[in-house]
């Protein structure tokens, strides 16, 4: 699984991919989480906000901060 993490650097983007990573680690799934801050990159997945998640090039959530039982969700849904 490739999970990447789509955001210029900033505080919600930074903690996006914060829980990313822990939500990886605690439901011990074997992925690959990349943090992407290229505006053209991030300008490929057609979003308008950002922080934004991407999971195997699909993006799944966008413009916000999920609690961490929703992204765990999220996560498995799309595992």
């Amino acid at each position: 699984m490739e999970i990447k993490v789509l955001g210029s650097g900033c505080a919600n983007c930074k903690a996006l991919e914060k829980v990313t990573r822990a939500a990886v680690e605690e439901l011990n799934l074997e992925a690959n989480v990349i943090k992407v801050e290229d505006f053209q990159q991030i300008m490929e997945y057609a979003i308008m906000r950002t922080p934004a998640l991407v999971i195997d090039e699909k993006v799944v959530l966008s413009g916000r901060i999920p609690k961490p039982d929703e992204l765990k969700q999220i996560l498995i849904s799309n595992s």
